[in-house]
């Protein structure tokens, strides 16, 4: 199937994805009064005396703001808030049919630092939680971190953390697979941007036992000349053994390949260099680094992609979904790296793995379910304690 094409006929048929539905009848005068004035008056002055009741008054608690500038689009690039839209709604129906979360696009007209952070802290009242999306590194990393400390709701980047999630849930999977640990792993990321950064982060704490970042100018590592803020940083907490040298080099003596980078860049040639029956996800789109007929043909174990089309799909449409239903119905309001490999494990183990259906789809109930059930258990063995 033509997917181009027959995606854009179907977005001039319905002109876009989403709509607003009324929750309550309006057929009389009398709905009318209780939904609008007069008797909306009351709902008013009951939450201006307890604002924590426009949960429990109004459509916030199940309400979720994707906030984008269009920067960073699929593998597009900065094409604008305008265009970021048809993403940014097809985020919001896989909310609304996967977990019944209402998500609202909110394409903003900046790609300013202060202003991301200022919007996001005015909407506020409105919302249970936002999820940042699209928007280019390395500003996505301050604003994440700003966000986290200045607001009361949960804020998700899921270029960065859902990226990072829905990768190490894969790697559990191979592991489970052909009888892996993670402790044995030395994996290389190509690609340093939001989601490699995140990946690599997340990827540390579960105690893999190397990971070795790579760019376009080669190995990160302390002490590489002319990296900015966010790289540095990276650059302490990974390639203990400072390989330097481009992809090629870097993969000899790999277990595991990730590509959050550009099409067609990895060769059999590379993979041949990995260790034995390496895993490969090779996750650029819409090309990934490396078709998975070839991969297999170099010795690969198993292959994934970001392609819906081809087996093995790494996509982060298994997180956020549940994350953001676990989040509201439980409480929690940060998303730690505890948190983050407890999804994981959870998406991870929904599941017997094989070759071929390393992952589960989005349409498995139990990945959004057992989500929730693990953030539930979370926040009540946080409660027990304190």
């Amino acid at each position: 199937m033509d997917y181009s094409k027959k995606s854009l006929e179907l977005h001039r048929k319905t002109r876009g994805k989403i709509e607003i539905k009324s929750k309550v009848s309006l057929k009389t005068k009398n709905d009318l009064s209780l939904a609008y004035t007069p008797g909306v008056a009351a709902v008013c002055m009951e939450i201006g005396r307890d604002r924590q009741l426009s949960y429990t008054l109004t459509n916030r608690a199940s309400q979720v703001a994707i906030v984008s500038d269009g920067t960073a689009i699929l593998g597009l690039g900065d094409l604008g808030p305008e265009a970021a839209m048809p993403v940014m709604e097809g985020k919001a129906i896989i909310f609304k049919e996967f977990a019944d979360i209402d998500a609202i696009p909110l394409c903003i007209n900046s790609t300013e630092v202060e202003d991301i952070v200022k919007f996001c802290k005015l909407i506020e009242p409105s919302f249970a939680g936002i999820n940042l999306e699209d928007i280019a590194a390395p500003r996505c990393f301050e604003i994440l971190e700003r966000l986290e400390r200045e607001l009361s709701i949960p804020v998700f980047h899921d270029d960065q953390d859902g990226t990072a999630i829905i990768t190490l849930a894969a790697i559990i999977n191979a592991c489970r697979l052909f009888d892996r640990k993670l402790n044995d792993l030395h994996v290389v990321i190509n690609g340093a941007g939001a989601a490699g950064i995140a990946i690599a982060k997340l990827l540390i704490h579960a105690g893999l036992k190397e990971v070795v970042l790579v760019d376009t100018k080669g190995a990160i590592y302390s002490g590489r000349p002319e990296m900015n803020r966010i790289k540095q940083g990276i650059a302490e907490k990974t390639n203990r053994a400072k390989y330097q040298g481009d992809l090629k080099s870097s993969l000899i003596g790999a277990d595991v390949f990730i590509g959050v980078s550009r099409g067609n860049i990895l060769t059999e040639e590379m993979i041949k260099g990995m260790n034995d029956a390496p895993f490969i996800f090779a996750m650029a789109n819409p090309e990934p680094e490396i078709m998975p007929d070839r991969a297999y043909k170099a010795g690969a174990a198993v292959v994934g992609t970001g392609r819906s089309d081809l087996p093995n799909q790494v996509n982060n449409a298994l997180v956020f979904p549940g994350l953001f239903k676990g989040l509201l119905k439980s409480g929690i309001t940060e998303v730690t790296p505890e948190i983050k490999m407890a999804v994981a494990f959870s998406i991870a183990h929904s599941i017997e793995p094989t070759r071929d259906s390393l992952m589960p789809t989005a349409f498995n109930k139990q990945v959004v379910t057992g989500i929730v059930d693990v953030l539930s258990g979370i926040q009540a063995k946080k409660a027990t304690a304190e």
